[in-house]
């Protein structure tokens, strides 16, 4: 018997800062439709997808909870295999990597790239976003920051992000050594980088300017993998996460026998954000790792809304478990899969996916089942007669739009053109609905034309058994309840042969056929998604609610040195909108700078002149757009608007509160 032919497929890691949206599953499903379609097609699978847990930005969720890092990332994790079992995902391994395996792994790629030359020590430079847990040179930064004198203090990541000036010891990747290779690979393998377009980015916007060395390690985040040779250093994000894709198979390990098996991945499915990462620094570490590259790396667009980009600040976000609950897995899986071309970026309205949701399934797919299997029972009281050999010229073109239709949506499949391959199926779907027009079994009824009308029931049969077929990679459902009122089995292999008339029929339909896609009301389904997504938008906290959240001990107040202090002089920083810049006396001599984000609330700020105020004056000074900040004005809060805490005159000037 010949071996299979394997076919290894991957998500990216996801980041399990937040919960996941329908774009985040767009990825993943993708990826488990398609290695539903190459099972179906007789390949050896792998389905990996996982989440990338180490890092600053998930220390900072975690403290803000009040918990360990492992323990948020534990929760997080379980909660994203939660949504995939939903989902009907069918991964065969989800990563993490915290995993003991991945780790020891990776250490060991760090330890063997930096023993030949490719990993060296220096000292890093650059504008860092916690929230994108990314660097930036000044020229990629959407926003800039100057002071008085044009000095760059501050600026915004294209995110919107805010970054801040880091300077670190660091090792360093060599990337530069390997430009010229690269851009040799995409000149020798055209389809590596898919859609085209991206490489193009790639080459024009990030090698052909100069390939930078790549900061690969820091020694101001703790949650990370150690560097064994200097401890003192974690492994920066990219090595760490990119590696899983080889770590996940057992490389590294005294256990790589599904490494040779699957190594290198048929296809690296990600979003067009990171395929910088997959398509510049994977494929270095890999040249230099001296490993196979992987076939393909395809960069699909985003679901955006008619807003922009999904964001839950924005209230803008929808979220799978909604969706699924109110419509049905298969609904959301047909909407993305056929919504949005592969590649391109889609928008998501409610209005949308109703319409599909009732034009696609519940008019063109649902209304043929339910009539055919109808008309079989009514007719022929249920049972369905073996395909005949001779056929009428409707039915000779209802076979050929089949034939043609299996050929597409492979064709499609293969090149991951979800969207096509199912416009290929609804086109098999329109021409079994306009067969039922031209053939009018009712009327072949009325006239007892029972040997005609056997066989328009049995085309029609077996035209929806090929689309159960077809469809089956992307909804996962739908088949099974489709095969069911035909009378068919889901588990028998012998009844999904992907061929007209491959399957001889002699079977009995249910005898009560039932919806499987009912129809929508429009305004009401459109309304109910839409209030849904503002209730997902988070709730903007009152100071009062935030201070509420975190209780403390007489200890920790005293701890606090609140003073009251006289406003000298009041101006608006230059270059911000919220700012003000207060100069006080506390009554020790020295003048004290103060900054507060107020200015909104008081236009005409002079009036502030000579108010007595209370500050917080032991905190440890900072800098906010150039200018040190030497303390912390308190202020109260009511239906949003802010006042300063101003007192009487009987309050001396640096009298400290107690």
């Amino acid at each position: 018997m010949a071996e299979k032919k394997t076919f290894y497929i991957t998500t990216p890691i996801y980041y399990p800062s937040g919960k996941l949206t329908i774009g985040n599953a767009y990825t993943t499903i993708a990826a488990d439709a398609m290695t539903r379609y190459k099972k179906s097609r007789g390949f050896d699978t792998f389905f990996l997808t996982g989440t990338d847990e180490h890092g600053l930005k998930i220390e900072q969720k975690a403290e803000a909870q009040g918990i360990k890092p492992q323990e948020f990332v534990d929760k997080m994790a379980a909660s994203y295999k939660d949504l995939w079992k939903m989902l009907d995902v069918s991964y065969d391994r989800f990563i993490r990597t915290t995993d003991e395996d991945h780790v020891k792994a990776v250490q060991k790629i760090f330890e063997k790239l930096l023993k030949q030359g490719d990993i060296y020590l220096g000292e890093y430079t650059g504008w860092y976003s916690v929230e994108d847990e990314e660097y930036f040179t000044e020229s990629q930064l959407a926003e800039v920051y100057k002071d008085d004198d044009g000095n760059v203090i501050g600026g915004k990541a294209p995110s919107g992000h805010e970054v801040r000036l880091v300077k670190e010891p660091s090792y360093f990747f060599r990337m530069s050594k390997y430009a010229d290779r690269l851009l040799q690979y995409y000149k020798d393998h055209p389809d590596f980088i898919l859609p085209h377009s991206r490489e193009k980015e790639m080459v024009n916007n990030f090698i052909k300017p100069g390939l930078e060395d790549l900061s690969v390690t820091r020694t101001t985040v703790d949650w990370g993998i150690p560097v064994p040779s200097d401890p003192k250093h974690v492994v920066y994000v990219w090595i760490d996460a990119l590696s899983n894709y080889i770590t996940a198979l057992g490389y590294g390990s005294d256990d790589d026998s599904l490494f040779k098996k699957y190594w290198p991945a048929d296809v690296h499915l990600v979003g067009k954000e990171i395929v910088r990462f997959h398509t510049i620094y994977w494929p270095i570490m890999l040249m230099a790792l001296d490993l196979p590259l992987p076939k393909q790396i395809f960069g699909h667009g985003w679901v955006l809304m008619r807003d922009g980009k999904m964001s839950k600040s924005k209230g803008n976000a929808v979220y799978p478990e909604m969706i699924v609950k109110r419509y049905g897995l298969d609904a959301l899986r047909y909407y993305l899969m056929r919504a949005i071309p592969f590649g391109s970026d889609g928008i998501f309205t409610p209005e949308d996916f109703v319409e599909r949701v009732n034009f696609d399934l519940a008019n063109d797919l649902g209304n043929l089942l339910n009539r055919t299997v109808s008309m079989i029972n009514q007719y022929q009281d249920g049972h369905v007669a073996p395909i005949a050999a001779d056929q009428d010229e409707f039915a000779q073109d209802l076979i050929k739009t089949a034939k043609e239709t299996i050929a597409e949506y492979q064709k499609q499949m293969d090149a991951l053109h979800f969207s096509q391959a199912l416009d290929s199926v609804w086109k098999l779907i329109s021409r079994a609905n306009k067969y039922i027009d031209e053939t009018t079994p009712w009327t072949l009824n009325k006239e007892g034309k029972s040997e005609e009308l056997s066989k328009v029931m049995s085309n029609l049969a077996e035209s929806l058994r090929l689309v159960a077929i077809l469809i089956a990679p992307v909804m996962t459902q739908s088949p099974v309840k489709m095969f069911e009122q035909l009378g068919l089995d889901w588990n028998n292999e012998d009844q999904k042969k992907l061929e007209f008339g491959a399957f001889d029929w002699n079977i009995k339909v249910t005898e009560k056929p039932t919806p499987i896609f009912p129809r929508l009301k429009n305004d009401i389904e459109v309304k109910y998604i839409k209030e849904e997504m503002k209730k997902a938008k988070p709730k903007k906290k009152t100071r009062s609610q935030q201070k509420e959240e975190k209780h403390i001990t007489i200890d920790d107040f005293d701890k606090v040195k609140i003073q009251v202090g006289q406003i000298l002089s009041v101006e608006p920083v230059k270059g911000s909108s919220k700012l003000l810049m207060f100069k006080l006396d506390f009554g020790d001599g020295n003048e004290r700078q103060i900054l507060s984000g107020i200015r909104k609330f008081y236009p005409d700020a002079s009036e502030l002149l000579d108010k007595k105020v209370l500050a917080v004056t032991n905190l440890k000074p900072r800098k906010m757009l150039g200018h040190e900040s030497q303390g912390m004005l308190l202020s109260s809060e009511k239906d949003g608007q802010v006042k300063l805490a101003i007192v009487g005159d009987e309050h001396e000037v640096g009298a400290e509160l107690g």
